[in-house]
C-alpha cells in the first residue's frame, strides 16, 4: 500500500507554497461556475453562512481548507483532501471505498459527513459554516485526478519539469498547466476562466454532455454519489495522466505535447466540479 499522503504531503508542500489542490486559480474558478447554477434560495443559505454578499462569496472561501489543514486546529483534516485508489495505472483505473478510504477518512468520507453537518440543527453555526466551506473545496479536490489515485502518492515523488522548472507530476495538475493557459491565478483570472467555462456549458462544446455530468447523483446518497465523481476523475489516470505508465512522465519536459493533451481534460474537470458542486448544494438547501 502506498504511503499516507497525510505524512508526505505537508513536508512536499512546505516547498511549493503555491501547491494548493487545483491550486487556487481552479478552486476559485469551481466555485464562480457553481455561483452561476445555485438558485435564488441556495444563494441566499450561502451568503447568510459565510457573512458574504459579495459576488464572489463562494470562491472567498474556496481554498480556506487549504491554509485550515496546516494549522494545528485543522490538522486532523488533512487526509481528507484525497482517496488513495489502490489500483494499477496505466492497466486499471477504479476507486473501491473500502479498498481505499483509509481509517482517517478520505475525501468521499468528508463530502458525505459534511453534507449531513451543514443544516444540522445539532451542529453549531461555526460548525454549519465549516462544513460549507468544505463541501465547495472537497467538491474541487475530488474532479482533480491525482486526488484520486495512489501511485507515487498521488504523484508527488514523480519528478517532471515544465517550461523548464523542476516540480512534480501532481504539482502540475494542480497549478502549473491551468495557469499557463490563464496566465495567472488572481481572482481576477478565475472570474475570466469561469465566464470562458460557463459559455461552453450553456451554449458551448460541453452544452449537449453536461446532462450526463449528473447521473449517479443522489441526493440522499453522498458517499455514492462522491464515489461516481471520484471514479470519473480516477479514469484520467489511466488515459490521461500516466498512460504510458510512470516512465512516461518521470524526468521529462511536460510542457508540449503532455500540456496539449491535459488542458482539455483540466477545464473539463472544472467545469464539471463547478457544475456539480451547484447541484449538491441546491440539494442540500
Amino acid at each position: 500500500m502506498a504511503p499516507s499522503k497525510s505524512i508526505i504531503l505537508p513536508t512536499l508542500l512546505s516547498l511549493t507554497p503555491t501547491a494548493l489542490a487545483w491550486g487556487t486559480l481552479g478552486h476559485t474558478t469551481v466555485a464562480l461556475i457553481a455561483q452561476n447554477y445555485i438558485s435564488k434560495e441556495t444563494a441566499s443559505f450561502a451568503k447568510k453562512l459565510l457573512n458574504d454578499t459579495s459576488s464572489t462569496y463562494l470562491a472567498n472561501v474556496a481554498t480556506w481548507a487549504d491554509s485550515y489543514r496546516y494549522t494545528a486546529e485543522g490538522a486532523f483534516s488533512a487526509p481528507l483532501h484525497y482517496i488513495d485508489a489502490n489500483d494499477s495505472p496505466p492497466e486499471t483505473c477504479n476507486v473501491d471505498y473500502d479498498r481505499d478510504c483509509g481509517e482517517e477518512g478520505c475525501v468521499v468520507s468528508a463530502i458525505t459527513n459534511y453534507t449531513s453537518r451543514v443544516t444540522s440543527k445539532n451542529v453549531s453555526a461555526v460548525e454549519q459554516q465549516k462544513a460549507l466551506k468544505w463541501i465547495i473545496h472537497f467538491l474541487g479536490d475530488i474532479h482533480q485526478p491525482l486526488h484520486d489515485e495512489a501511485l507515487d502518492i498521488g504523484g508527488n515523488t514523480i519528478n517532471v519539469t515544465f517550461d523548464g522548472t523542476a516540480t512534480n507530476l501532481h504539482h502540475i495538475w494542480d497549478s502549473n498547466m491551468a495557469e499557463k493557459l490563464i496566465g495567472g491565478y488572481a481572482m481576477s483570472d478565475s472570474i475570466s476562466w469561469s465566464n470562458t467555462l460557463v459559455g461552453e456549458i450553456n451554449n458551448g462544446s460541453y452544452a449537449k454532455e453536461k446532462s450526463s455530468w449528473l447521473e449517479g447523483l443522489n441526493g440522499k446518497d453522498a458517499k455514492s454519489s462522491a464515489l461516481v465523481w471520484a471514479n470519473d476523475a480516477n479514469e484520467f489516470v489511466c488515459s490521461t495522466v500516466v498512460p504510458d505508465g510512470t516512465a512516461g512522465v518521470e524526468g521529462k519536459e511536460l510542457d508540449g505535447a503532455y500540456y496539449d493533451t491535459a488542458i482539455p481534460v483540466i477545464e473539463l474537470q472544472i467545469a464539471k466540479a463547478g457544475y456539480r458542486l451547484a447541484a449538491w448544494l441546491n440539494y442540500i438547501v
